[in-house]
């Protein structure tokens, strides 16, 4: 499946507004002009702003963590669509935010831009994957505020122990938890060194019983209430040994900050300057092409000094700046519970952990979680 963007796209929610308001201007000798449009009749117009929905399915709603062109979410959205049993929506971050935790970007415009992908309705966001659950749920974007499933993933890389906590793809979940909408979150351990894209591809085959029976039992009611799921596949899905409930471990990488040159980011980094957009558009407005151009290229290098600097102070005055890049590195699991997350995924197995929004959950529904698993791991045997 191909992916390409459409720029400049409006949202089906603004079209369909804009159209009641024309329907609204009728002549004043029309008898029916002060008649009130029927709520049936909004929701029929803001449904068709949609690619044309069967109400017959249920809607399932995509994001992830390592941005729209991942493979993961492709070939999952692609597996998805070939069933032909469900409404595919997709609102993914435009770029890798896997380790976003559960950020949202406040005091900031988000954009959204349309983006193709054959059998599904499709969004771009220049957020995180916390906003794009959010803004989903939201019906501001989308015709509908509710869908039968969220699905984050497929991710590259594990979410095990400590990192469902930096994980944009759990933080995807947990966001749609939140708001009492089910959902699983869904990670490919993936290895740069063994992995490749068939297995991308196993991970989506391994996955889909999964999505299946969460569908099934959101729509019929049995879905665990206050509970997600954060399902781990294998480094080598095809090879798996079964499917394992498991806890969430304490197991993190190591944490390993590296003092870097006063080049922060990498070629063609473009900063993310709160306001730079605003300014852009006020040249625009009041400036000829050209001119716009050259007040542009001084705007960047004024913005990036400033984004490293003190205001007022000289260069003598501001002090050693130093640079710093963080990155993860990986160590040896060592002595956890066999019924762990990390053990069960570093024994081949698929792991499926439970996780609530509270510590102090009932027994019943850990319970109610544990068993939901276990029922799902008979049927795909």
């Amino acid at each position: 499946m191909t992916t390409s963007v459409k720029n400049n796209v409006m949202p089906p929610n603004f079209v369909s507004n804009l159209q009641q308001a024309l329907m609204g201007r009728k002549e004043p000798n029309d008898d029916q002009s002060n008649e009130p449009i029927s709520s049936n009749k909004q929701e029929n117009s803001n449904i068709n702003g949609d690619c044309e929905e069967d109400c017959s399915k249920p809607r399932i709603l995509v994001t992830n963590g390592d941005g729209i062109e991942s493979l993961g979410l492709v070939y999952l959205v692609e597996a998805l669509v070939n069933e032909s049993l469900y409404n595919v929506y997709v609102c993914a971050p435009q770029i890798d935010k896997s380790v976003a935790g559960h950020s949202v970007t406040f005091g900031e415009t988000v954009a959204v831009s349309s983006v193709e992908m054959n059998g599904a309705t499709a969004y771009e966001v220049s957020g995180t994957p916390v906003d794009c659950v959010s803004l989903a749920l939201s019906g501001a974007l989308f015709s509908w505020s509710k869908p039968t499933l969220v699905i984050s993933g497929i991710n590259k890389g594990s979410s095990c122990g400590h990192h469902m906590f930096y994980s944009g793809v759990v933080a995807g979940a947990r966001e749609a938890l939140i708001a009492g909408v089910p959902s699983i979150s869904i990670s490919l351990n993936w290895n740069k060194d063994e992995s490749g894209e068939s297995d991308i591809k196993d991970a989506v085959a391994l996955s889909m019983p999964i999505i299946k029976s969460a569908v099934r039992d959101a729509e019929n009611g049995s879905f665990p209430k206050q509970c997600a799921f954060n399902i781990q596949i294998p480094t080598s899905p095809s090879a798996n040994k079964g499917i394992k409930v498991t806890k969430q471990s304490l197991w993190r990488s190591t944490l390993c900050w590296q003092a870097t040159s006063a080049k922060r980011h990498p070629a063609g980094y473009m900063p993310n300057q709160p306001g730079f957009g605003i300014q852009l558009a006020a040249l625009g407005r009041d400036a000829s092409a050209a001119g716009a151009a050259r007040r542009m290229t001084n705007q960047k290098v004024n913005l990036e000094i400033e984004s490293v600097g003190v205001a007022g102070k000289s260069n003598a005055d501001r002090g050693v700046k130093k640079f710093f890049r963080l990155e993860f590195l990986n160590k040896e699991v060592d002595e956890v519970d066999d019924d762990s997350d990390i053990k069960a995924l570093e024994d081949n197995f698929v792991s499926v952990t439970p996780f609530f929004l509270s510590p102090y959950t009932d027994s019943d529904t850990q319970t109610s979680a544990t068993n939901w698993i276990m029922s799902t791991i008979e049927e795909t045997k």
